[in-house]
């Protein structure tokens, strides 16, 4: 057994760790936000910390109403541009901690005004000592190169700044996430026997939309970086301004598909694709029966699950997957080809 499909398993365990031991640390700062609350925040991350980061410009906006960017690092570390970061939240996101252009990043903006905040599963590393706050993602050693549990452990946290900044996301919602997360991994038997259908897929497409958008770039990224397959990922909406035009039949195209805001432009993009006779495999749950009818394969999350908090769980089937996928492949997700654990850019 991989690496990778050991630590997906360890998410709920890894989720109710990290809610526990930082509730502490998330007052602390939600006191110091009362007095000074910011008027943007800029989220700064890469890889699959960069998806989380999309996660979280998503949640914080819908809950706080505070506009959010994600930074381009290069417009510091390269054209040593200088902003000004006065009432600004600087929240920098990295599993190692050692991503150099995001430490610069978050240096620069310190000393330029901003306020910042580390998010990291690694309490020594250099991002912990250089953010002003720290929240830390309690999911133990990640070995696999393929992160999972910290992309997990990272949404969790965006959802606790969310709280932090007065978004109205109740400790209570947050403690049903777990149980939810190990509900999804009940669906490993399925998902892996759904998988072998899958094994000679080269190419691929992910769609998402809204809190789940974030779900379609890491899912995309893990079949690229796990099973060699390519995958594109889009907005539903963006997908239909363009790429769905090199869909054909028996196209393989991956749907995040919860209830609620979203469903209607996920229904919408469905359906052209059932028009074309595409293969679309959906990511539901007990709340959205109406999924099925539009798609050829159905994972289905035995309960309903509250829209905002559907993207943690609803991402478990999808590591899955892919972990799955590889294994039908013959290929090793724990050390992809060329891929090491920390990469440093500049």
């Amino acid at each position: 057994m991989s690496r990778m499909l050991e630590e997906i398993r360890q998410q709920p365990e890894a989720l109710a760790r990290t809610l526990s031991a930082e509730m502490r640390s998330v007052e602390r700062f939600r006191r110091r936000l009362e007095k000074q609350r910011p008027r943007w925040i800029v989220l700064v991350a890469r890889g699959t910390s960069d998806n989380a980061a999309t996660f979280g410009r998503y949640l914080l906006e819908i809950t706080t109403g505070i506009p959010v960017s994600l930074a381009a690092p290069s417009v510091t570390t390269l054209y040593d541009a200088h902003l000004d970061y006065r009432d600004t939240l600087v929240v920098a996101i990295s599993q190692s901690g050692e991503s150099t252009d995001i430490n610069m990043v978050l240096e620069r903006a310190r000393a330029r005004g901003a306020l910042t905040l580390g998010i990291t599963n690694e309490r020594a590393s250099s991002l912990a000592t250089l953010a002003e706050h720290t929240f830390l993602v309690r999911a133990g050693k990640e070995r696999s190169v393929a992160a999972t549990k910290t992309y997990t452990g990272q949404m969790l946290v965006f959802y606790l700044l969310a709280h932090a900044l007065g978004g109205g996301v109740k400790r209570a919602d947050l403690e049903r996430v777990p149980e939810a997360v190990e509900a999804a991994l009940g669906l490993e038997d399925e998902v892996n026997a759904l998988s072998e259908r899958y094994t000679y897929m080269r190419n691929a497409v992910v769609v998402g939309r809204g809190l789940n958008y974030a779900n379609a770039l890491e899912f995309a990224l893990k079949l690229m970086e796990t099973c060699y397959v390519v995958a594109e990922r889009f907005s539903s909406a963006d997908f239909l301004h363009g790429p769905i035009a090199f869909v054909e039949a028996r196209f393989p195209v991956f749907a995040f598909a919860p209830p609620g805001p979203t469903w209607t432009s996920i229904s919408q993009t469905l359906e052209k694709l059932h028009n074309l006779h595409a293969e679309i495999i959906t990511v539901t749950d007990a709340g959205n029966p109406e999924a099925a009818a539009k798609a050829t394969r159905v994972i289905r999350l035995p309960r309903r699950v509250k829209e905002v908090l559907t993207p943690i769980p609803y991402i478990v089937p999808a590591q899955l997957f892919a972990a799955s996928l590889a294994a039908q492949k013959g290929l090793d997700p724990d050390r992809p080809r060329t891929l090491s654990k920390v990469t440093q850019t500049i």
